[in-house]
């Protein structure tokens, strides 16, 4: 693996400014959605109820993001962060080697640790699989697979930042009492889902006391993201959302002749799955009030969702989220075609309301292109490229470029 405590190291060595220091470079936001799902969110689209993603879109790029077979959060947020395949970096979902997923197991570098090497200041907060985290020129609080009490395995739980154990969860040390004093002791990731025996005969009451619980960690998130942006500005900065997608596994809005369609549960919240996206459009408001004209923003999801299909049932999906809950649609199919991402970009001489046709963006093409915006070559063992399609031809490009 690469050796990333040497990252802050080889700034000082080099002579390159640490967080806080750096001179003046071009600004980034990634914005991050687990299993945002286009067919739930075209029609939200349409309604006009979702204002904040309308803006986005109307300002920039968008269209689908194609991901890698049978891809799940760990594996994805690997290869979009590495931009190699699973096999080559390392993560090839939530267990490998049967031992969950980490960033000891990464065989490639990633972009954060890229960007750090050449001055450019980070933050990262609640991105898959980023635990432990590791120096960068800035800052870094872990997501998904984080361990924890009640969390030991750290697959699909959400332990709170006082509670974590096995590793760091926050970069530098020095910020955990800080957060916890500004934000909260905050939940890291989202909550896991209930088992069918805790949903058995009280599945009005499972199904509303774990969506409240999906609100709160939601706006503990929100809080997060706020305190950060104002507080920790950085050049780059990447946050990721997972409540939608832990949501749409199990509250899907399913037909009665779909798999697994339970009446006592789909009739409980039938717009929950919805309702998610209506709450992330908030949270999407909140992170572009520190988005000006000048920042390149990306927002990203690693795959889809879409209900079961009996002939392509696979049940050890199901033990990747809470070992026997009643799952009814999921996004690791063989065919990643099948359960495509989202892709949306705006920013500085990116094409205003331009629709990506087919698949022209994958998440290996996701790195490539931050590190040509900030002028910094493509390491030879990313297999991605620049998103070259997306800047208006017409306008000054970033430095760098394919």
């Amino acid at each position: 693996m690469f050796k990333k405590s040497l990252v802050v190291a080889a700034l000082l060595a080099l002579g390159l400014p640490l967080f806080g220091q750096a001179a003046r470079k071009p600004r980034v936001v990634v914005f991050g959605v687990n299993g945002m799902e286009w067919d739930i969110i075209r029609p939200l689209l349409v309604r006009g109820e979702l204002p904040n993603l309308s803006r986005v879109i109307s300002r920039g790029v968008y269209g689908k993001l194609r991901t890698v077979a049978s891809p799940n959060c760990p594996k994805v947020y690997s290869a979009v962060a590495t931009s190699t395949p699973p096999d080559q970096n390392g993560i090839t979902g939530f267990v490998v080697g049967g031992q969950t997923a980490n960033t000891n197991m990464l065989k490639e570098e990633p972009l954060w640790s890229i960007l750090s090497k050449n001055g450019v200041s980070v933050g990262m907060a609640n991105v898959p699989a980023t635990f432990p985290v590791m120096p960068v020129n800035g800052y870094m609080i872990s997501g998904m697979l984080t361990r924890g009490k009640n969390c030991e395995d750290g697959v699909l739980c959400s332990p709170k930042l006082s509670e974590v154990s096995g590793g760091d969860a926050v970069y530098p040390k020095s910020m955990v009492a800080e957060i916890e004093k500004n934000v909260g002791d905050i939940s890291i990731d989202c909550a896991r889902m209930p088992s069918a025996d805790q949903i058995k005969g009280h599945e009005e009451q499972v199904v509303n006391e774990w969506l409240d619980n999906v609100d709160r960690i939601r706006a503990q998130q929100a809080k997060l993201f706020e305190y950060l942006l104002d507080h920790h500005p950085t050049d780059f900065t990447m946050m990721v959302q997972s409540c939608e997608d832990r949501v749409g596994h199990w509250l899907y809005p399913i037909q009665p002749y779909n798999v697994g369609y339970n009446p006592k549960v789909a009739s409980v919240r039938v717009n929950a799955f919805p309702d998610q996206y209506r709450a992330l459009d908030k949270v999407l408001g909140k992170v572009l009030a520190h988005v000006d004209d000048n920042t390149y923003f990306f927002m990203i999801s690693d795959h889809g969702i879409k209900p079961l299909r009996e002939f392509e049932e696979d049940p050890h999906m199901h033990m990747d989220h809470g070992g026997t809950t009643p799952v009814i649609a999921k996004h690791d199919f063989a065919d990643g075609d099948d359960v495509p991402g989202a892709f949306i970009a705006m920013g500085p001489g990116i094409n205003h309301d331009k629709r990506l046709l087919g698949f022209q963006a994958t998440v290996f093409d996701i790195a490539p292109t931050i590190l040509h915006i900030y002028g910094i070559e493509q390491p030879k063992q990313m297999q991605g490229h620049v998103l070259s399609e997306i800047f208006d031809s017409s306008s000054a490009r970033p430095a760098g470029g394919r």
